[in-house]
């Protein structure tokens, strides 16, 4: 056994003599013990895939566990063999049911509305930075891995109080509040745990293709249409990067260009890094081009400070495999929503 805490456990499986590693979710399948005999799900480590260096236990021989406890009715992983139950923040038997029912508007409360799961860290630990008062919530979506529990981020960003809640949506599960869809989430995170600002981004894992409209980003857009609709601020995090071998991930990558082009129907403040006047230019060009400027309210923001952040905190934080060394604007950029957000939240405050 590696490690385990309340909610996971890291393992080593032995298959046929070679030993590989494996996660259990304690509230999926029970507590897990050295000896027992398990059925595991292997695909990911199988097809190599990025955050596939697991295998996943689907049954524990030794351990007959259900979750059939308790108040709550709604499944998530539905019609599959794993599906499981939560008490959903808007279901009858919450205690927050009725405030859906009375809800009218988020009246501005703060969104920041982003893509990478890696963007979570860098922008929650600059605004804990510069204000340690922030009640700063978390929605993880269900693009990306659906067990908030995956996230070894989540945990030490809640471990050092740097994010106080966690909404988990759709089919995404695990978070100290259950909501059906974004809608609610976002419902949930001004009602029923009064942020100060939520951040949302999908868990670890985006999906991408190559393809113009085959990621799993492009849910950006129709979030902050969600929290435009609602009554709320949405902040728009862009990714940037001059690190990515890819032309098309590089300054604005074409994930974001394509989401506030063609997908995202309102506006919001998109927060673009201050950096050298070369890098710049290229930004204020892919914005022209593709019409952005238009559309949309441009913040132009100093990320520095993102460094002193991270280093504050103890926090070691990758991207596609690169550290803020390596990839310098991509944090930047987060340092800088971080920074822009809480100039809002600071005029927001005194009027």
């Amino acid at each position: 056994m590696l490690k385990k805490d309340k909610t996971t456990t890291w393992i080593e499986i032995d298959i046929e003599g070679d030993i590989s590693k494996a996660i259990n979710y304690n509230d999926m399948t029970g507590k897990i013990e050295i000896g027992d005999k398990v059925v595991l799900n292997t695909t990911a480590v199988s097809l190599s895939l990025g955050t596939g260096g697991y295998h996943f236990v689907i049954y524990n021989y030794s351990n007959t566990f259900q979750s059939i406890h308790g108040k709550g009715h709604i499944m998530k992983l539905r019609y599959t063999p794993l599906q499981l139950k939560c008490l959903a923040v808007e279901e009858e038997d919450s205690p927050y049911h009725d405030a859906f029912n009375k809800f009218t508007s988020l009246d501005g409360n703060i969104f920041i509305v982003g893509t990478l799961h890696s963007m979570l860290a860098p922008i929650s630990s600059m605004l804990k930075w510069i204000d340690p008062s922030l009640k700063i919530n978390y929605i993880m979506t269900d693009a990306g891995a659906l067990p908030i529990q995956f996230s070894n981020t989540v945990k030490k960003l809640k471990e050092k109080g740097i994010i106080n809640k966690t909404i988990t949506i759709g089919n995404a599960f695990g978070g100290d509040i259950e909501a059906i869809n974004i809608y609610s989430g976002i419902i949930a995170s001004k009602e029923a745990i009064e942020s100060d600002i939520t951040i949302i981004t999908m868990g670890p894992g985006i999906v991408g293709t190559g393809t113009k409209y085959g990621f799993s980003g492009i849910e950006q857009g129709y979030i902050v249409d969600a929290v435009n609709n609602l009554g709320g601020i949405p902040f728009i995090v862009p990714r940037i990067s001059f690190k990515d071998k890819r032309d098309r991930h590089r300054g604005i990558s074409h994930h974001t260009l394509t989401v506030l082009d063609e997908i995202c129907n309102t506006g919001g403040k998109l927060v673009i890094p201050k950096l050298d006047e070369v890098k710049n230019n290229l930004i204020n060009k892919q914005l022209s081009d593709n019409k952005i400027l238009e559309r949309y309210e441009i913040n132009y923001e100093n990320g520095e400070g993102i460094v002193e952040a991270l280093n504050h905190f103890d926090l070691d934080i990758k991207t596609m495999g690169r550290g803020i060394e390596e990839d310098r604007e991509f944090f930047m950029t987060l340092g800088a929503v971080g920074r822009a957000v809480y100039k809002y939240f600071l005029k927001k405050e005194e009027t």
